[in-house]
């Protein structure tokens, strides 16, 4: 019997076993170092701007607040010019190097501007703390007074400051400014090696109870943007990836092409009484335990498609802006500076890399330019970006590591498993994964053609389809394998390409009753046809709580063995219920072969065929905590045809079923 020989059904049932049962978890409540980029036009970080009040602050959950300021601060760090010309319109982050490139105006040295370029950043008022660079203190001050937590303290190879470690320069986090990277002379001299680690030492001892990061914003304004010279060559061999490739010039500002084949969202998230199940009812789905800390209102960089104010120098552009909705993924995001103008509103998948949280351009020296369409609404956009991101939330730094970490799967490419047998469903077989998608697994039997492609199936990672090897051997399952695999798992000797318990986190947990007995009716999700619910009969009890269960409405197919229209359920799954359940829900059953649907009658079945239900206390039927609604919509996979993942509506939820379409 061939499990993808149904007909097309429309409504199909599913069970709730990838249901959260707990909502506790966070995504980052420890300090988890923040994934680094190597690029080789910044080095610097968004750590490395105010040693005083900070901008970013992390809440419990991890995410990013921004805390206030009175206005972004601005320095010249030793040997490189990083100042305001307030007379263009585009705020910018410059990376080491890179001089300030304004107007004539902008560098008078006697003029309100460079007074303002000039000006360092206020410091914590402790009378023992002494600040030697923007983003450092004085070697000699009092590592007990240094709002630095020990490990993220480091001291300059140089000149010995010490400062927050993420803001150092080098990808080793070795100097404190750009003047001791380069091995410049104007700074103090380079204390002793003992001095150094003394020093180093001393810094360590201290622990105070809060660490402030350095986060001032450097700023920079520009209406059209200058030519610029190519920044001086850093002393560094930086590794090359994505980022790191050279862009088209000029840019394109096209949208990828879609997915041939595959469905786009976009049309249906316009419309104003569309409703998507939450990421964070999906207990399998990449950063469902997190994603209740998404919100609207979160403030993000994203590329700024509206600009064709770039150069050579500066051949992307960037511009922050604001969640207004959310749906599954996907995010509706509005350009900052629009107010209520919905004209340039765009959709977009907050897990994809084309999301930032605040601060990462600064991070590499990208500019944020204002879109084309209001670059002229504010004068002083710096001003404006201040008074909008003060106190708004972004994105946790690390937030793409998560994300890259939450779909790698736990499982590898040519593992061995066992697999139901979709030819013979009452049995399992030998398989082994030869792609990964994310979670999902492409897996062949072992005796399939491995020259065609159109061999195995897809099953995701904690689907009960599939069990570690030596599975079937230990419940008392039927599985066909070759010789030496049985003899293996007879002798329990294992392969290094074997799957073992411990990628099977979900068969461990699942509780089960063991009042069930052979013989026993009961009412089924039929395997083979998922918009069904049958009368069914347990045929056989297995160990750790697994039943083979028959489906009463078939004929016994001649041509193959007995019992092989079985089907294995555990004691826990949604989808084997108590007698009654469908009349009490006003769900159709499917009545054993003979009877008639619309007049089958339990208690007259049971005198009939001498038989007794299974009791009602054995099945767990009580929901979980769930956001799912009717009329929601979501992804699902086709179980008649798992390569394919539909379009789904809600229409129903019944216990720990969802009936969809």
């Amino acid at each position: 019997m061939d499990m993808a020989s149904a007909e097309e059904l429309g409504l199909v049932w599913m069970g709730d076993m990838l249901l959260h049962n707990d909502h506790g978890g966070l995504m980052i409540n420890s300090g988890v170092e923040p994934h680094r980029t190597f690029y080789s036009d910044a080095q610097q970080s968004i750590e490395d701007m105010r040693p005083t009040a900070p901008m970013y602050l992390q809440d419990m959950n991890g995410f990013m607040v921004l805390d206030e300021m009175e206005e972004p601060a601005y320095y010249e760090d030793d040997g490189s010019a990083q100042g305001v010309d307030a007379g263009h319109g585009m705020v910018g982050n410059q990376g080491p190097g890179q001089g300030n490139q304004g107007s004539g105006n902008g560098s008078q040295p006697g003029g309100k501007q460079g007074e303002e370029r000039a000006r360092k950043i206020k410091p914590v008022k402790h009378p023992g703390l002494k600040l030697q660079t923007p983003i450092a203190y004085q070697r000699d001050t009092d590592p007990n007074v240094i709002p630095i937590k020990k490990d993220g303290m480091a001291v300059c190879e140089k000149c010995g400051a010490i400062g927050v470690k993420h803001a150092f320069y080098t990808r080793e986090r070795r100097f404190c400014s750009l003047a001791c990277a380069r091995g410049s002379t104007d700074g103090p001299p380079p204390p002793s090696s003992s001095e150094n680690e003394n020093s180093e030492e001393t810094a360590c001892e201290s622990k105070p109870e809060k660490m402030e990061v350095d986060t001032a914003v450097k700023v920079k304004i520009h209406a059209t943007l200058p030519p610029q010279p190519p920044p001086p060559p850093i002393p560094l061999t930086p590794l090359l990836i994505d980022d790191d490739l050279p862009l088209p010039f000029p840019p394109s500002k096209k949208s990828l092409p879609h997915l041939a084949w595959t469905y786009e969202w976009n049309e249906m998230l316009s419309d104003p009484n569309f409703t998507a199940a939450s990421v964070s009812s999906f207990i399998h789905a990449p950063m469902s335990n997190n994603w209740d800390n998404i919100t609207v209102g979160m403030k993000v960089e994203v590329e700024n498609t509206d600009c064709d104010n770039y150069s050579e120098g500066v051949p992307d552009s960037f511009w922050v802006a604001t969640v207004l909705k959310i749906a599954g993924y996907k995010a509706l995001l509005r350009y900052e500076g629009f107010g209520q103008n919905e004209s340039k509103d765009f959709w977009v998948n907050l897990c994809s890399s084309m999301v930032h949280p605040v601060g990462w351009c600064a991070q590499r020296g990208k500019p944020l330019i204002p879109p084309r369409t209001i670059e002229d609404k504010y004068k002083d956009w710096k001003h404006f970006l201040v008074k909008r991101l003060t106190g708004a939330r972004t994105l946790p730094s690390n937030f793409q590591n998560k994300v890259q970490e939450n779909m790698r799967s736990r499982f590898r490419v040519d593992l061995n498993l066992e697999v139901v047998d979709k030819n013979q469903i009452s049995q399992v077989k030998v398989a082994s994964i030869h792609k990964i998608c994310g979670k999902r697994l492409h897996i062949k039997y072992f005796d399939s053609d491995t020259l065609l492609h159109t061999e195995g199936f897809w099953a995701h990672e904690d689907s009960p389809l599939i069990h570690p090897v030596g599975w079937a051997k230990r419940v008392g399952q039927d599985l066909e394998a070759p010789p030496g695999y049985v003899d293996r798992c007879l002798k329990g000797l294992r392969d290094k390409d074997d799957a073992t318990e411990d990628l099977f986190p979900l068969a461990h947990s699942l509780p089960y009753h063991t009042g069930f007995e052979v013989g026993m009716k009961l009412e089924a999700v039929d395997p083979l046809n998922l918009s069904a619910i049958c009368v069914a009969t347990i045929m056989k009890v297995l160990n750790d709580g697994y039943l083979m269960v028959k489906m009463e409405s078939y004929e016994d197919d001649p041509g193959m063995p007995p019992g092989s229209d079985w089907f294995c359920y555990h004691s826990s799954s949604a989808c084997i219920l108590p007698s009654g359940f469908c009349t009490m829900n006003g769900i159709t059953l499917t009545p054993p072969r003979g009877y008639n649907a619309a007049t089958f009658d339990w208690a007259d079945y049971l005198n009939e065929t001498s038989t007794q239900v299974a009791p009602a206390e054995l099945f767990d039927i009580e929901p979980p905590e769930h956001g799912f609604s009717v009329g929601q919509r979501l992804e699902a996979a086709d179980l008649m045809d798992p390569r394919l993942v539909c379009v789904a509506t809600i229409v129903r939820i019944v216990n720990r079923l969802l009936k969809l379409h």
